[in-house]
Parts: structure tokens; C-alpha cells; sequence
């Protein structure tokens, strides 16, 4: 367990994710209630040192001294994984020389009994008795009280600070057989600059290293040395190889798209189909209850099942992807391979200035975006996290599928699959382009530095703390995304149903409008559409369609089939590729706007429906993890690279 995960296990869905002062380093804070009392807990990003190598680091050691605008903690709260001690006392006594007041959670206890380390809480209670060792396992829950007990102690007034027990009386002395009690030296104060942290950090760094070393040899005191191969060794030689190891990593990606989208479709359509259903007949037999049949056509019933049921079902819809997501990234993370899959793919990463750990999210995205962007939280870097989340908008998310089958087959149908493999490579093409730019311009501050993480041990990934921190991650999604989601559609119903003109019939009312072209939301269509001239499509059914397409890509084929008011085209499986009616109607549309240049016109419709703006609920949920600012300039990037790579698409097609 890690520190991320103590924070949640603490706090549970009572955290709110935050910029760092002055930063666009992103931390995650909340209250915690003990006894009436009410603590401000924050979780900064993980160091191995004060002396700040990347901007997450820096957060961190600024928010541990409280400068730079950071409050001085009363607190600090140290994570040390007992598989591997010696980072952890490395960072400990740095903390230590700053006075405030230190609890050590130590984690991994049952993997180091298990390896046979001998690492104990008693030794280190012993070795370094001025700070409190609490053992803790969020997989179980263990350890819990008593870390807030050694909190509250901490806190108390009379809890003396923590002192650094590595010299005796400013003597270096790490290596002598009783424990020293004083500090190695005294910290530079809260107005100190990041070189001036750094230098007192370097200058000290020989005495914390004996410090350190003497500590290490004194847990190991009378253990024999074991030298032997391990499973986990075994293990590594095959997911660390270079050709194996890659083999394997694209096997389990392969598995990972599949589980979002072959797992999660029964369980979507159940909540589209199934569910809809009974809630649509439950509000119908209310309405003709309450008011008589002739209730179900007026503008609240459908306002209720056409707008507010319809926000809520398409936001129950993303709750299976996102829920198998989440199974799927806690058992890789849990299971201690995704650092692995992260050392494979690195090199390729480089490209765009990320590492390897990057990758996984991307991957996803060809899923589906929403789960994707949850999945950037397991990057370690803030600023990374935002770039791998401004690139997932251009993954070719599933959903854009039905897009690209019915155009592809409509426009292309002897090279169809073809057409549709290219969408794909153009993808990952704009991905690489877009990731360079960015790279160049607003993320030039990203450095790109050697990558070395320690590899976690294997393990089982526990079962309730798996489910708990599902749920969790699912609420918060919830709670984030709902609102906009279901304000978004219901105010697209609004405008389609507001009649422009008289209609066909001449009875058209709010509410109740025969076609989409008589709405005002027709009527911004048509508006729209002649933006699209360069592009090959002035159409307005195909701008009815983009402009839904920004709720959800899964409507757009449906939304061109209202717009043109095809319904049924006789033979579902020719409707689907695209030589029933609406394939024939979308020809025709696109024939006139192109002006005898449907192909080049259809090419362009299918990448500028690859590039722009993702569905709602990914605009939400980057709004949510990443905030206003950020989510606004994905969206508006999206449109300006689609709608350049469209025009450039249909006027190189139509010279072709």
C-alpha cells in the first residue's frame, strides 16, 4: 500500500483535487473528522528527497517545510515501504531536521515477513526511537486507529518535536552502537529559495547516507545474507525482455481494450435498452395516471423521458467501461506489473517527451476516453498526467466505430476495411504530431530525465480494498461529470424543441416539432454548416450530427438517421453498412455539398469526426481531474486540428 492509497483510505470520497500554490502541480486534499475535531489532510505528490528534482517533487518538499506559500504542516505523515527501507530513511532524515512533529506509516509488512527481510517494527522503534513506526495495510484495514492515534498524539501540546537521531553532539556518529539524538543540522527557513534547499540537502548528504547505512546494517545484524533466484526474478526475465516483454505488454493491452468494450457492451445496453425501458414505461403510466394519456405527448412528459431520463441513462451508460477499468488498472497496479509494462514501453514514449507509464492510458482510449483519462491518475507526474490527458481526446474511442463503418461502407465499400484501418493509423499519427507540438510549446518546461522506479514486489491484490476503491473512484466520477452531463442534453432537447417555422403540417409547437430542420436546433444546424464549405460537407444534417456527436459519439449515426428521418431501413445489417436509405441519403447530401466530390468529403467527415471535440462526459471528467482551463483548450485544440486536417483531407481528395 501505498501513500496515494493510505490518503483514500483515510479520507474515502471526502477528497478534492487541487492546483499546488502557484503551480500547475496537481494534489489532492480533504478533511478528516476525529472526535469532533476536524484535520486538513494533504496529499502531496511522492519524493525520495527534499532536494526537488522534477515540479511534483518541488510541491512536495515545499509543502513538508511550508514554503512558497505552502502552510507549515503541524503533522508530516511519512510513508516507508519495508521492502525497501533505505529510500525511505534516506527522505526521513531530511524530514526530521525540520522540527515538525514526524509518524512513520510503514507498509509492505507481510511482503517483507514473506521475504524473509528482517525489518521489523520493533527494530526500527529501537534503532530510531524519537519517531513513531506505525505498521499499516489499507489492503486489510490493519493499522488504521492506530495511525490516528499516533496522529492526534503528535498533535497534542505537549508532543516534543521530532529530533534526527544520527549525530551525538554535532558529531557525525552513524555507525556507533547506542542511538545519537541530535540533528545532522537545522533546516534553512520557510523563506529559503529551491538552490539554497537543494545545497543544504547535497552538503548533508555523506552524513545521511552513513546515517542510513548504519541503520540498514543494524536491521540486518545477525541475518544471513541470502543470495538465490527468485519466482520474481524468473518472472522479470520474460516481462522485462525486450521482445518478450513487449509480446506480453500488447497481449494485456488486447485484454484491456477488450474488457472495456466486449465486457462492459451487455451491461451497457442493458442500461440503455433495458433500463430505459422500464423507467420510460414507469413515467408513463405515472403521466396517464396523474393527467390521461393524452399527457404523453406533451412537452413535460417528453422534456422528462427525452431530456432528464436521457441525461441519466447516458451517464449510466459510462459507469460499466469505467467501472471495468477501474477493476482492471487496480489489479495491474496491485499485482506490481504496471511498473513493469511501464519499462517496456518507455523508449517508444520518448518520442512525445513521456515515459513508459504513459502508454497504458493511451491505450485505453482506443476503449474509451473516459476510463482512459481515470487511468492518467497513475502517473506519477502531474504535468505528464496533463499531457497524456490532452492527447487521449485523439484516440479513436470505440464509439466513433459506427461512424466510420457506415461512411466507410456508404462511400468506400470496396475498400472499406481499409478506410476504416487508416482511421486508426491516422489516430495514432495525430497523437504523435499533436504530442510534438505541445511538447515544443506549452509543455517546453518538461524535462525529460532518465527513467528509474523501483520495481514493486508481486502480489494478490486484495478484494475489498479492490472493491472499495472502485466504488470510490465511481461516485467521484459521479458526482463530477452528472451535472454537466445532464445539463448539456437537456438543453439540446430544449433547443430541438423550439419550432423555427410551421413545419410541413403547420402544428408544429414547443415540444413537439415534426422534424429537426424546423427546430432551432435545425436552425443552428444550418447555421453551422456552411463553416463546413472548405471541408466538403455544408450540409446541415452532417452539422445536426457533429453537434450531437459533442454529447456522445454513439449518436451521431442515429442523429443522422432523425435528421433525414430514416427509422427503419427495412434490413437493419444493410443500414448498418451504409447501402440501406441513410447510407444512400448521406451519398446524396454529400455529393451536392461537395460538388461531385463525395469521397474526398466523406474522408474529410470521418477525420474531423476522429479529431474533435470529445464526448461531454470526457469534457467533464478532464474539467473535474485537470480543471476549467484545460478542459476549455482541449476542446477548442480538438476543433482546430479537426477542422484543419478536414480541409486539408478533402482538397488534397478531390485533386486525387
Amino acid at each position: 500500500m501505498g501513500k496515494s492509497t493510505l490518503f483514500n483510505d483515510l479520507l474515502g470520497a471526502n477528497a478534492t483535487v487541487m492546483n499546488a500554490p502557484g503551480t500547475t502541480v496537481l494534489v489532492e486534499s480533504g478533511t478528516f473528522d476525529h472526535d469532533g475535531e476536524q484535520w486538513n489532510v494533504i496529499d502531496t505528490p511522492g519524493t525520495a528527497s527534499l532536494d526537488a528534482l522534477s515540479p511534483d517533487e518541488q510541491v512536495a518538499s515545499r509543502a513538508a517545510m511550508g514554503r512558497c506559500e505552502h502552510p507549515s504542516p503541524d503533522v508530516i505523515v511519512a510513508v516507508m515501504d519495508a521492502t525497501s527501507p533505505s529510500k525511505s530513511l534516506y527522505l526521513m532524515s531530511q524530514v526530521l531536521d525540520l522540527g515538525t512533529p514526524v509518524v512513520v506509516a510503514v507498509t509492505m509488512m507481510d511482503l517483507a515477513a514473506r521475504q524473509q527481510s528482517p525489518v521489523s517494527l520493533d527494530k526500527l522503534r529501537a534503532l530510531v526511537p524519537q519517531v513513531t513506526f506505525v505498521g499499516v495495510d489499507g489492503r486489510t484495514g490493519s493499522g488504521k486507529d492506530e495511525l490516528v492515534h499516533a496522529v492526534e498524539s503528535a498533535l497534542a501540546p505537549s508532543a516534543p518535536a521530532s529530533t534526527n537521531p544520527t549525530a551525538d553532539t554535532g558529531e557525525i556518529s552513524a555507525r556507533t552502537s547506542a542511538a545519537p539524538t541530535a540533528r545532522i543540522t537545522v533546516a534553512p527557513p520557510a523563506n529559503a529559495s529551491d538552490d539554497e534547499v537543494s545545497q543544504w540537502v547535497r552538503s548533508t548528504s555523506d552524513a545521511r547516507f552513513d546515517w542510513v547505512a548504519g541503520i540498514v546494517g543494524k536491521i540486518n545484524q545477525g541475518s544471513a545474507a541470502v543470495s538465490r533466484t527468485t519466482l520474481s526474478d524468473r518472472i522479470d526475465a520474460v516481462l522485462l525482455h525486450p521482445f518478450a516483454g513487449l509480446a506480453v505488454f500488447l497481449i494485456v493491452m488486447y485484454g484491456v481494450f477488450e474488457a472495456t468494450t466486449t465486457l462492459a457492451g451487455p451491461l451497457i445496453d442493458w442500461f440503455d435498452v433495458t433500463f430505459r425501458t422500464w423507467v420510460t414505461t414507469g413515467v408513463d403510466w405515472a403521466f396517464t395516471l396523474i393527467a390521461g394519456a393524452g399527457s404523453l405527448n406533451g412537452w413535460f412528459h417528453s422534456l422528462i423521458v427525452d431530456g432528464l431520463l436521457d441525461g441519466i441513462v447516458t451517464v449510466l451508460t459510462f459507469i460499466p467501461p469505467m467501472g471495468i477499468m477501474f477493476v482492471v488498472l487496480s489489479l495491474l497496479e496491485d499485482s506490481g506489473y504496471l511498473a513493469r509494462a511501464a519499462f517496456v514501453m518507455d523508449k517508444a514514449m520518448r518520442i512525445i517527451g513521456l515515459d513508459g507509464r504513459a502508454f497504458l492510458p493511451l491505450v485505453v482510449g482506443f476503449g474509451c476516453n473516459l476510463p482512459a483519462l481515470a487511468s492518467t491518475r497513475t502517473l506519477p507526474d502531474s504535468r505528464q498526467r496533463v499531457l497524456t490527458g490532452m492527447l487521449i481526446p485523439f484516440t479513436s474511442c470505440s464509439a466513433r466505430l459506427s461512424v466510420y463503418v457506415v461512411l466507410s461502407y456508404a462511400f468506400f465499400r470496396q475498400y472499406a476495411g481499409l478506410a476504416i484501418f487508416l482511421m486508426y493509423v491516422s489516430s495514432i499519427l495525430i497523437i504523435l504530431a499533436v504530442g510534438f507540438i505541445l511538447r515544443k510549446t506549452q509543455f517546453n518546461d518538461l524535462e525529460t530525465q532518465p527513467f528509474a522506479m523501483g520495481l514493486p514486489p508481486y502480489q494478490m491484490p486484495k478484494l475489498l480494498l479492490l472493491g472499495k476503491s472502485v466504488i470510490l473512484r465511481l461516485w467521484a466520477f459521479i458526482t463530477g461529470a452528472s451535472s454537466i452531463i445532464i445539463t448539456m442534453i437537456v438543453i439540446m432537447w430544449f433547443l430541438a424543441a423550439i419550432p423555427v417555422t410551421a413545419g410541413a403540417a403547420g402544428t408544429n409547437t414547443f415540444g413537439n416539432v415534426d422534424s429537426v430542420e424546423h427546430s432551432l436546433y435545425g436552425t443552428i444546424s444550418m447555421g453551422i454548416s456552411p463553416v463546413f464549405a472548405p471541408a466538403g460537407f455544408d450540409d446541415w444534417h452532417a452539422s445536426a450530427a457533429l453537434i450531437t456527436g459533442f454529447v456522445a459519439k454513439e449518436v451521431v449515426v442515429g442523429s443522422m438517421s432523425q435528421s433525414y428521418a430514416i427509422h427503419d431501413s427495412g434490413d437493419q445489417s444493410e443500414a448498418q453498412e451504409g447501402e440501406g436509405t441513410l447510407g444512400q441519403a448521406v451519398r446524396a447530401s454529400f455529393e451536392k455539398s461537395s460538388h461531385g466530390h463525395p469521397e474526398a468529403a466523406a474522408a474529410a467527415f470521418m477525420i474531423f469526426v476522429l479529431a474533435y471535440t470529445p464526448c461531454l462526459a470526457t469534457v467533464a471528467e478532464m474539467r473535474r481531474q485537470y480543471g476549467g482551463r484545460i478542459a476549455a483548450q482541449s476542446v477548442f485544440m480538438g476543433l482546430a486540428v479537426a477542422y484543419i486536417l478536414a480541409i486539408v483531407v478533402f482538397q488534397i481528395g478531390r485533386l486525387l
